[in-house]
């Protein structure tokens, strides 16, 4: 009853609470032009939302997170653990590793480009121009020239004097050249031991006549016990922050 008489005082008082309390709407719609502003408003409006969909490839492809996770997964691989660490963890310790690389380069955009554009010291073009030229510096200071050079002769244009005259389409690709080839060569280091433990196991087992038994079942153990006692962790995620500097 208590239920019913609840229901009942609802439908009797939400016509009065509805007058009382306006509640917002939102509208869509589509309509023709008046001025050219209005069409130059809409494009930037659809330029935006481009970016913003694409934004979160941009910031993970400019930024130390590549390497971080291409070698996190080779170190999974050597090991064979199959899904072990998860690949929740894998990217979460990535992005975590990459904000920990990126920290000064993210504190020098906020110093230099978006706090001065929240006190409207400078406008948003500027704000902007700084914020790239941080992310600049980041990836010349990791990028190989061999990458630039190869997309230079590919646009076939003039031999830049001075990094200023380089693009950002040019660096971006070249950085994300960079970084995939050095993280497969860190990849390939890592791979070795385990490598080693897996022919060792192999050979065995065909000395013994077990030639039907997977040499994985009885690496990984090994391999497993090799990585806990060199620390290996440790070892990997020291030498990937090394490579940073």
């Amino acid at each position: 009853m208590k239920f019913f008489s609840c229901l009942l005082l609802s439908f009797i008082f939400l016509p009065g609470i509805a007058e009382a309390v306006n509640l917002p709407t939102i509208s869509l719609g589509v309509k023709d032009a008046a001025n050219p502003e209005e069409v130059s408003t809409a494009l930037q409006v659809l330029f935006v939302l481009t970016i913003l969909s694409i934004a979160p490839a941009i910031l993970l492809m400019t930024t130390a997170f590549t390497r971080i996770v291409i070698v996190l997964g080779f170190v999974r691989q050597a090991m064979g653990t199959q899904n072990m660490p998860p690949n929740q963890i894998i990217i979460g310790l990535s992005l975590f590793l990459t904000f920990f690389v990126m920290s000064p380069v993210i504190n020098k955009i906020n110093t230099t480009a978006l706090q001065p554009y929240m006190d409207n010291q400078i406008t948003q073009q500027d704000a902007l121009d700084k914020a790239v030229l941080e992310m600049r510096t980041f990836m010349f200071s990791q990028v190989q020239e061999n990458e630039l050079q190869l997309l230079i002769d590919i646009t076939e244009k003039e031999q830049p004097e001075d990094r200023k005259d380089i693009s950002t389409t040019i660096l971006i690709p070249a950085f994300m050249l960079s970084e995939l080839k050095l993280a497969f060569q860190m990849g390939f280091m890592i791979y070795v031991p385990f490598l080693v433990i897996d022919m060792l196991v192999a050979s065995v087992l065909m000395s013994m006549g077990m030639m039907m038994l997977p040499p994985i079942i009885i690496s990984l153990p090994f391999k497993l016990l090799l990585f806990v006692l060199v620390d290996g962790w440790h070892l990997v995620v020291g030498s990937l922050m090394k490579s940073f500097s």
